[in-house]
């Protein structure tokens, strides 16, 4: 059994509080993306010689990881422990860039709970299944549903966020990200969390032409101080006639919208991953 563990943007992102166990409260709204891994599992034949449960081959983008780390491998063992698994083979493809800001690893883990679910009959529900993924991850929860989501909390309460979808269905979205990799760690260090004068979530109601002037990711300052290049890149995507252009999440893939498909990506960033969709 395959599926195929979408991506994610933030439309908007804040830092308003500094919680007591170390961890950050933030406001953003998460937004899925149809750039996607692929994941399959096949059942694993008794007289395989596994030395453990879940088998588990990496191919496509380099994954920098141990696969007994991988969140795929995470996800299985945290599901074994309450429910009775077979063994299985699993193999991952990896297209979602890392360290993008994009959501990939929490995507193959949450799809990786679904796939279990769903291969074995586990019945879990969504409710009981965001539980899982939310132990493995602060915004891993969303990709059990992957619907445009309000998240508050530490990206793991989420709430339905109204009409935003119509607001960029029928727009083109780019994808942009250099040979740069921004870890969490990185990108909090720099943050004085504050909450903003206006919520994102009423922000990303309004018309998209209201959004450079209000819609913020407080990651930006200092990250585009450290790495110029993406500020570069979002000033480029505005030059080029994006309606508005914003860091992802806390990694270093610019995003862009434009109302109509945009023909020089590939020609404007050379050597960098790019990728586009109409919405």
């Amino acid at each position: 059994m395959i599926t195929f563990p979408c991506c994610k943007i933030n439309l908007g992102l804040n830092i308003v509080a500094k919680r007591p166990d170390g961890y950050h409260d933030l406001e953003t709204i998460f937004y899925p993306v149809p750039l996607c891994d692929a994941l399959e599992i096949k059942k694993m034949d008794e007289e395989f010689p596994s030395p453990t449960p879940i088998d588990l081959k990496v191919t496509g983008n380099i994954v920098e990881c141990d696969e007994s780390k991988n969140l795929v491998v995470k996800a299985y063992n945290l599901i074994a422990h309450d429910y009775e698994l077979p063994r299985v083979h699993a193999h991952l493809v990896k297209r979602i860039p890392m360290q993008a800001g994009l959501g990939g690893g929490s995507s193959d883990a949450a799809y990786m709970i679904r796939l279990l679910d769903e291969r074995f009959r586990l019945n879990m529900g969504n409710a009981e299944m965001e539980r899982y993924a939310a132990q493995l991850g602060a915004d891993c929860a969303f990709f059990i549903r992957s619907e445009i989501a309000f998240a508050t909390g530490i990206g793991d309460v989420l709430a339905p966020a109204d009409d935003e979808n119509n607001n960029l269905e029928g727009y083109y979205l780019t994808l942009v990200k250099p040979d740069v990799a921004v870890s969490t760690a990185e990108a909090y260090a720099g943050i004085t969390p504050e909450k903003p004068a206006k919520c994102c979530r009423d922000i990303v109601r309004q018309p998209i032409d209201t959004w450079r002037a209000e819609l913020t990711n407080d990651f930006e300052k200092s990250i585009f101080a450290k790495y110029p290049v993406l500020a570069a890149i979002k000033e480029k995507l505005y030059d080029s006639g994006a309606l508005y252009a914003q860091m992802s999440g806390s990694g270093s893939t610019i995003f862009g919208l434009f109302g109509q498909k945009p023909t020089n990506i590939n020609e404007l960033f050379p050597d960098m991953f790019t990728y586009c969709v109409r919405l």
